[in-house]
């Protein structure tokens, strides 16, 4: 398996890359976080640039990109801490769709993403924040050939934003991967309430499901049978989240080799003491580390190999060791500064902690591993 970017997707890289810098400056991070702005200027030139098209199939109007392309771009935006929702539409509410939908109705709810009308996102986690398959208790109910959704979902990326939401549910007395079905509920059908999350820059949401009905048209593929689907609609999601992670870890890197570079204690440059080289250099490795296993990852869905669900679970708990020395040994080589509402590292940090958190933490996807491997 080839590790290395090809050509195009180095020329992605470098395109996404000046787009962000230029488009997505930190004070328009902050002035989401600070004021409460939104990011729909920067959607919309997004749209532009067909990225919700993405990994939408070209049989379904998009542009047919994989998983690789997909970390490509999800590294560069949270290198600048993107707050639009890309990946909650390209990477949870596409693949999701992809992946359990019909090929009507691929066509339905993909070609308006891929158009740049619909934002979509994908609503799995409930009450315990876990986000698996044997957590679900939100029920779906038949219903004189509709369905009846009842519960509530939590830590849902944009949900205020999106306009379809695609929501995990089980049969009523199924337990396990029994009874799993994927619905596409529309917006205007739920009840959503903001949370007030660690970090601002990504809006996150519960989803009250209060006997929510939507047609049997809405429920992707055979209601009941999509557990396996939902599996590999989440390691999408998760690997493409583990690419994101290295992008705010390589930021931080780059804020404290700066600084170091130019602060000077007892006249000379901090940069200079072996300390501060050692923690740069455990840095590197780890970021380097979480870099490898994250494209890893995506290589690996990309190909359909059968280690696909090992190396996700690697690839996250890999970013989840990056940010947690990222986190903290960047906050101590600013010092003070570090520490201040004024400088940007608080804004990578807070995004990091959740990030760790959401999708499955480090520890948990280590544990699945374990499990697998027999351990």
């Amino acid at each position: 398996m080839d590790l290395e970017l090809s050509s195009e997707q180095q020329a992605l890289a470098e395109s996404v890359a000046s787009f962000v810098d230029a488009e997505c400056p930190m004070s328009l991070v902050r002035r989401v976080v600070e004021e409460g702005k939104d990011a729909d200027e920067l959607w919309n030139a997004m749209v532009a640039l067909d990225w919700p098209a993405l990994t939408v199939p070209e049989a379904d109007g998009g542009i047919g990109l994989g998983q690789v392309e997909l970390a490509v771009v999800a590294e560069q935006l949270g290198r600048v801490l993107c707050p639009a929702p890309f990946l909650s539409t390209a990477a949870q509410f596409v693949p999701a769709v992809v992946e359990a939908g019909s090929a009507d109705q691929r066509r339905r709810f993909l070609g308006p993403v891929a158009a740049g009308t619909a934002v979509g996102t994908l609503a799995l986690a409930e009450a315990d924040g876990r986000f698996d398959v044997e957590s679900l208790v939100t029920t779906a109910t038949p219903s004189g050939g509709d369905w009846r959704l009842d519960g509530e979902k939590h830590y849902v990326f944009d949900a205020g934003r999106a306009d379809e939401v695609v929501v995990a549910a089980r049969l009523p007395g199924t337990r396990g991967d029994e009874g799993v079905g994927l619905f596409v509920v529309p917006s205007g059908a739920l009840r959503v309430t903001p949370l007030h999350a660690l970090d601002g820059t990504r809006p996150l949401a519960t989803v009250h499901l209060d006997s929510v009905v939507v047609d049997a048209g809405r429920a992707l593929g055979e209601p009941g049978a999509s557990a396996p689907a939902l599996r590999r609609a989440l390691e999408v999601a998760t690997a493409a989240l583990a690419a994101e992670m290295v992008g705010t870890s390589q930021a931080i890197f780059d804020t404290v080799h700066r600084y170091v570079q130019e602060r000077e204690q007892f006249g000379v440059k901090i940069g200079s003491f072996q300390a501060i080289k050692h923690k740069l250099a455990n840095m590197y490795v780890a970021l380097e580390a979480a870099r490898a296993t994250a494209y890893f990852a995506a290589a690996a869905i990309d190909e359909g190999d059968e280690r696909r669900s090992e190396a996700v679970w690697m690839a996250k708990s890999s970013a989840g060791d990056c940010q947690k020395l990222m986190a903290q040994e960047g906050i101590q080589c600013l010092g003070g500064i570090g520490y201040t509402w004024e400088h940007d590292m608080h804004l990578y940090v807070k995004r990091q902690k959740v990030q760790a958190a959401v999708f499955g933490t480090g520890a948990e996807h280590r544990a699945r591993l374990a499990a697998h491997l027999g351990l």
